[in-house]
C-alpha cells in the first residue's frame, strides 16, 4: 500500500553555493532557501518523510570536498535527528546510493523535490525519479541555478536556464509546483 504522505527530497543545500556567489557567480531565485525552510517546516509538522541529499566532491579542487567549508549544509536546511542524510558523488541522488531502496521499503510513491541547482543535481534527480515511476513534483520556487556560458560562447541567465529546465521536466518527468501548492496540499488532506 502506498505511503499516504509525500517525501521531501532536499538536494545539495550546501555552503559551496554561497562561496560561488561570494566569488561573483550570479544566481536566480534569492528566496529559494527560505522556501526550502518552509517546506521542511510543513513536512515536519505533518510527520511526512524527509531525505537530505548531500553532494561530496571527488575532484581535488571541488568546493564540495568534505574537508572544505562548502560541504557543510546551510543552517536553514540542516537535518534534524532521525532525518536521513544520503551522500552522493554524481548528479543523481539515485546513483550510487540507497535512496530508491529506502523509498520503496517505506512504500513512498510521491516525491517533492527542492534544492540546488535546478539544471544539475535537481534536474538529474527529478528525471530519474520520473523514470523510476515516482510521482515527482519539482518545487519551482525552492530551487535555483547560476548564469552559465554555453558551448557557443553565449551567455545564458540563471532565470532562462531555470525556466527552460522546468519546461523540459514539466509533464514528462514531473509536475512543476510551488511551495504554496505543497503546503496547501497538507491542509487539504
Amino acid at each position: 500500500m502506498p505511503h499516504p504522505l509525500p517525501a521531501l527530497i532536499v538536494v545539495d543545500v550546501q555552503c559551496a553555493f554561497d562561496e560561488w556567489e561570494a566569488a561573483g557567480k550570479r544566481r536566480n531565485n534569492p528566496d529559494a532557501v527560505k522556501r526550502i525552510a518552509d517546506l521542511l517546516k510543513a513536512f515536519r509538522a505533518n510527520g511526512a518523510p524527509i531525505f537530505h541529499i548531500r553532494h561530496e566532491g571527488t575532484k581535488p579542487n571541488s568546493t564540495f570536498l568534505p574537508s572544505r567549508t562548502g560541504y557543510a549544509v546551510k543552517d536553514e536546511a540542516r537535518e534534524l535527528p532521525g532525518e536521513p542524510v544520503i551522500v552522493k558523488r554524481v548528479n543523481s541522488a539515485f546513483i550510487g546510493t540507497d535512496l530508491e531502496q529506502r523509498l520503496r521499503a517505506r512504500h513512498i510513491t510521491t516525491l517533492v523535490i527542492c534544492g540546488a541547482t535546478t539544471n544539475h543535481c535537481v534536474e538529474t534527480t527529478t528525471r530519474m525519479a520520473g523514470n523510476l515511476g515516482f510521482d515527482a513534483r519539482l518545487v519551482r520556487d525552492a530551487t535555483w541555478t547560476f548564469d552559465r556560458i554555453g558551448p557557443d560562447g553565449d551567455a545564458h541567465s540563471a532565470e532562462a536556464i531555470h525556466a527552460m529546465t522546468l519546461s523540459n521536466l514539466n509533464g514528462e518527468f514531473a509536475r512543476i509546483v510551488t511551495t504554496g501548492d505543497v503546503v496547501a496540499s497538507f491542509a487539504a488532506e
